[in-house]
């Protein structure tokens, strides 16, 4: 006979292998359930996976669905249909969805996460299947749901204003930051610059190649700095490098590329894997994530644990992944992009000093705190009396 607490965690995106349009979410349930698995607090833990997808190292018990929850409709049908006949089954006491959307009819309290709402903020950044889904299956297991995570106190203060939640029903639990983003070898940086051809010095960005990464400002700014005469910082041999898939809405990044006559400055060397972007960070001068709104910001922090310097956003949560170990500027100016940029490329004892923070600033987010945070959270899901 079970007597701990039984935990359904909804891991359906998990399908597949992560690429550029689930990165984030995937790799947040991935460290998740492979963090709970180690732990030992007192809730006992049942993973709802697809029939194909590979699971993490983890102990906690796998169950699979029959149904073909790697495509979107298979999964929507499925986690509104099959899902609460699942949870019955198992009789589990909570269960976790932690994309945005929960079972709208469990038969037990449901925690969700939200990461950003940013289709609510900026409606024409997404095509209407996907906006019209996130916006209405959200707002209703937000209603639905016991207890909300959300990723950052910006998110938190967001869910609150948009969504209608009272705050006491939303915890913040940070993102970690996993073990493989850290300082490498000279040598094996060396190496990789050498087998991608990338040049000694360059600008890396790392995200999705959509609108609300703001990378026609970047671009923009990167041209001018580019464009700049200096005797000490050949700025023209500088390149910039998009790390990324092809999101939405980016034909006109190319053609800003193309009209700024910058063809042979911008690199886009596509998706990349999450095992080989530690080489990537530390091979770049610079990191800079301009974005106009995030929940979070995980690139910002992993940069920063592989002591490269960051230039990014004063916008949304990102002043709070970046700390005091960023150099932050307003992601609508172009010139203060430019000025930014400049300043960390030229001034040596600058990118030092970012350096030394970076590394210790980053060191406070790690993924087995956001296991145990998440816990606790599924704990006051399970003693708080009522429901939403």
């Amino acid at each position: 006979m079970h007597t701990d607490p039984h935990v359904v965690i909804n891991a359906q995106l998990l399908s597949g292998r992560a690429g550029y349009r689930s990165a984030g979410v995937h790799h947040y349930i991935y460290h998740l359930v492979r963090c709970l698995g180690r732990s030992d607090d007192g809730l006992r833990y049942t993973v709802l996976l697809g029939k194909d997808a590979l699971a993490p190292e983890t102990a906690l018990t796998i169950r699979r669905s029959r149904w073909p929850t790697d495509r979107a409709s298979g999964r929507v049908s499925w986690e509104q249909l099959i899902q609460p006949w699942v949870l019955r089954q198992v009789e589990a006491d909570v269960v976790h969805g932690p994309v945005f959307v929960g079972p709208l009819f469990a038969p037990c309290p449901l925690v969700v996460t939200i990461h950003d709402l940013s289709f609510i903020r900026f409606p024409s950044l997404f095509r209407p299947p996907n906006r019209l889904y996130l916006t209405v299956l959200t707002r209703l297991s937000v209603r639905r749901a016991r207890r909300i995570i959300a990723v950052s106190a910006h998110t938190a203060a967001e869910t609150v204003c948009l969504l209608g939640v009272p705050s006491e029903r939303v915890d913040v639990v940070y993102h970690g930051v996993d073990p493989v983003f850290h300082p490498l070898p000279a040598g094996e940086v060396a190496d990789f610059r050498h087998r991608r051809g990338l040049p000694e010095r360059f600008v890396l960005f790392v995200g999705t190649l959509e609108p609300r990464k703001n990378l026609v400002r970047l671009v923009e700014a990167f041209a001018h700095v580019r464009g700049r005469a200096s005797g000490d910082v050949p700025y023209e041999e500088i390149k910039l490098v998009l790390v990324g898939g092809k999101g939405w809405l980016y034909d006109e990044l190319f053609a800003r590329i193309e009209d700024l006559g910058l063809g042979d400055g911008v690199i886009f060397p596509g998706y990349v894997e999450n095992e080989e972007l530690p080489l990537w960070y530390n091979a770049a001068t610079v990191v800079a994530y301009p974005s106009l709104y995030e929940g979070f910001g995980l690139p910002v922090l992993e940069a920063q644990a592989c002591g490269t310097p960051v230039l990014t956003s004063n916008a949304s949560s990102l002043p709070e992944a970046a700390g005091d170990a960023a150099l932050m500027v307003d992601p609508c100016d172009v010139k203060a992009l430019a000025t930014g940029l400049e300043r960390l490329l030229s001034d040596d004892s600058l990118r030092g000093r970012l350096r030394e923070r970076g590394l210790v600033h980053s060191r406070q987010f790690s993924w087995p705190h956001t296991a145990r945070e998440t816990a606790g959270v599924y704990r006051r899901a399970l003693t708080q009396r009522g429901g939403a």
